[in-house]
C-alpha cells in the first residue's frame, strides 16, 4: 500500500456539497482531514466560452492509495459533470503530521 501523502484540490458548487462530499470520505475513513474553504470567484473556459461562478474549494488529506476511491466518491456526490479533483504530493511534511495522516486512514471502511 502507497501510504505517501497527498493532498487533494476539489471546487465544489456550494458549501453544502463540499460539507457531503467531505462527510462521507471522513466516515469512510477515505481522508484524515477534509478543509472547506470559503467561496471564490473562478473564471474558466467551459464549452467554447467563458464562463465564471462562486466555488467553495476542498482540500482533502490522504495517503496516495486512497486516491482512486476518493475520486469515485467525488464523482458520485459532485454536481458538476467534470469535477476538479487533483492530487499534489507533500514535498515535504513533518513526521509526526505525516504518521497521524497514514494512522487516520489507515482502515477505510468499504462503501456498503
Amino acid at each position: 500500500m502507497n501510504t505517501d501523502p497527498i493532498f487533494i484540490h476539489v471546487h465544489c458548487s456550494t458549501r453544502e456539497e463540499a460539507a457531503r462530499v467531505a462527510d462521507v470520505l471522513l466516515e469512510r475513513r477515505l481522508v484524515a482531514c477534509a478543509s472547506i474553504g470559503a467561496p471564490i470567484g473562478s473564471r474558466y473556459w467551459w464549452e467554447g466560452k467563458l464562463d465564471e461562478a462562486q466555488e467553495v474549494p476542498l482540500t482533502l488529506k490522504t495517503i496516495r492509495a486512497n486516491f482512486a476511491a476518493v475520486e469515485s466518491v467525488v464523482r458520485s456526490l459532485h454536481s458538476y459533470t467534470t469535477p476538479e479533483i487533483v492530487a499534489f504530493a507533500a514535498a515535504e511534511i513533518s513526521s509526526d503530521f505525516a504518521d497521524w495522516l497514514v494512522e487516520a486512514v489507515h482502515d477505510p471502511i468499504p462503501r456498503p
